[in-house]
């Protein structure tokens, strides 16, 4: 070692220069991908970010408190559906839903309908919900028996379908009875064409199967007397034996005289009014209806026959019975001869006159107990 005086050992050291600069650091073009590789890092972590949030907001539970229901129209696009969600608090941001279902969509689309959105769904349930098409299911019941007019009076007073009925009813006796179910927004004119399309395919597919030799001639025969044994008795088991009686009556030439059948030929398809009783002059109005009068069926069926009805006719029970009668609860007395009819027929009516009389019984003693009642 060299030794130093005080003042050389004093005095600072001298600073090596730093390094030089690389011209490639100095590059214009090298600051400008730094910048751009620093914006592309921030930006994909935005995007991740944004991602993620927009899943969460996606796949948590929404916040509808009770179940609600919420109609997509026919022809709504996927905004116009998002904007509706949010406005009736059934999500919270449109555009989450909007863009995440656009993804999860691909090609497929939200279908029209009404759907029941369960209180807390999350979007994509509500998505799935509504990419499946399963909405609220409503339906008309037309019961068998009823004319074409009481059956268009029932779809006319439905207040979920929409759209006018056909201004020409439809051939009496070809819409079948049944319950219908459809969607909000379905035509009355599109039940009426399921209900003639289900009843001519019903008629055809009993008719094949018929018991030869019956004495109706064509499959309109057949519809009008299955009309007329489904108005005579709404007992199952009964059918098939009183389509006997009409149809042992047709083979002999004997008349119908079927009560149903005057009273479509008085009051058509509007019905008989609840209150009005079929009176004895009734029995000798000429109609093409009154099979008291006519021999063979009338010219068209009375009521729209539901299956049953149809496979009574086509199938009916062998007997030799001519003759029935209400027995008074709901039933039929059956007879082969004339006598044992007007026996059970004075018998019905014993029954009728006894009925009436407790019921005259029953309503003077409840007029006497409001009668006591306002004197005290």
């Amino acid at each position: 070692m060299i030794p130093k005086s005080a003042n050389e050992a004093l005095r600072p050291e001298k600073v090596p220069e730093p390094p030089k600069r690389s011209r490639k650091a100095r590059s214009q073009v090298v600051i400008f991908l730094n910048f751009v590789m620093t914006v592309v890092v921030f930006v994909a972590l935005a995007a991740a970010g944004a991602v993620y949030y927009a899943m969460h907001e996606y796949e948590k539970p929404g916040p509808l408190e009770a179940n609600k229901n919420f109609i997509v129209r026919n022809g709504a696009g996927i905004s116009e559906i998002a904007s509706g969600l949010e406005r009736n608090s059934i999500i919270t941001d449109s555009r989450v839903f909007r863009f995440v279902s656009e993804a999860y969509l691909d090609n497929d689309t939200l279908k029209a309908g009404e759907y029941e959105i369960k209180a807390r769904a999350s979007m994509q349930e509500i998505m799935q919900l509504l990419k499946s098409g399963k909405s609220i299911l409503y339906s008309v019941s037309l019961p068998e028996g009823l004319t074409v007019k009481q059956m268009f009076r029932k779809l006319a007073d439905d207040p979920v379908l929409t759209g006018e009925l056909p201004t020409e009813l439809p051939p009496e006796g070809w819409l079948k009875p049944d319950t219908y179910k459809f969607t909000r927004g379905t035509k009355r004119t599109e039940i009426v064409q399921q209900m003639l399309a289900a009843q001519k395919a019903l008629v055809a597919q009993i008719w094949e199967k018929r018991e030869p030799g019956l004495p109706v001639s064509s499959v309109e025969e057949f519809v009008t007397l299955a009309s007329i044994v489904e108005k005579e008795t709404g007992r199952a088991d009964e059918r098939p034996r009183v389509a006997s009686v009409f149809l042992n009556r047709l083979e002999k030439g004997m008349r119908l005289q079927s009560d149903p059948t005057i009273i479509y030929g008085i009051f058509g398809g509007e019905g008989k009014p609840g209150d009005r009783a079929i009176l004895k002059a009734d029995l000798d109005k000429e109609t093409p209806y009154n099979t008291y009068l006519i021999k063979g069926l009338p010219p068209t069926p009375i009521a729209n026959p539901g299956r049953a009805a149809l496979e009574a006719v086509a199938n009916p029970s062998r007997t030799p019975e001519l003759y029935f009668v209400a027995d008074g609860t709901g039933g039929h007395v059956f007879a082969e001869t004339l006598d044992e009819h007007n026996a059970n027929v004075r018998r019905w009516r014993k029954l009728e006159a006894e009925k009436a009389a407790e019921a005259a019984k029953a309503a003077a003693a409840a007029e006497d107990a409001i009668t006591e009642t306002k004197a005290q």
